[in-house]
């Protein structure tokens, strides 16, 4: 899967379809667009099949109309661009990034609670080696 060449434009189809489940190219035009014209459809279609191409998403050619679904999660695509983003940037480590991004928004103390909890879920105190 080629997550990390994945355009705005396909990423804003990969989100109607992460929103819906499945869709067909008329209602992803319609998520898209407020007015369905024929140029636009084509171009949906377009971005359609280079997701495809990608290994992004998928086709169910059993009814007339193809429905369309997500091959990868929201959460693995953005883990995945996001580790990008740090081998890009920060040699690969994911600290130094989270860190920069944390520090540049101000957290609610329901955020940083969460975040704790998050933290402590994933790395259990008696689990952690520092």
């Amino acid at each position: 899967m080629k997550l990390d060449q994945v355009t705005n434009g396909e990423l804003s189809i990969l989100q109607v379809l992460w929103e819906r489940g499945e869709a067909t190219t008329r209602e992803i035009t319609a998520a898209l667009h407020e007015e369905i014209t024929d140029p636009k459809m084509s171009s949906v279609q377009k971005l359609i099949e280079r997701l495809e191409a990608k290994g992004c998403i998928e086709r169910d050619r059993s009814r007339r109309a193809h429905q369309f679904r997500p091959r990868v999660t929201h959460e693995e695509f953005l883990r995945s661009r996001l580790q990008a983003l740090a081998d890009r940037l920060c040699q690969g480590e994911v600290a130094p990034l989270v860190t920069a991004l944390l520090r540049s928004q101000g957290l609610s103390t329901a955020e940083r609670e969460r975040l704790g909890r998050l933290i402590d879920g994933l790395w259990p105190p008696d689990q952690r080696s520092d």
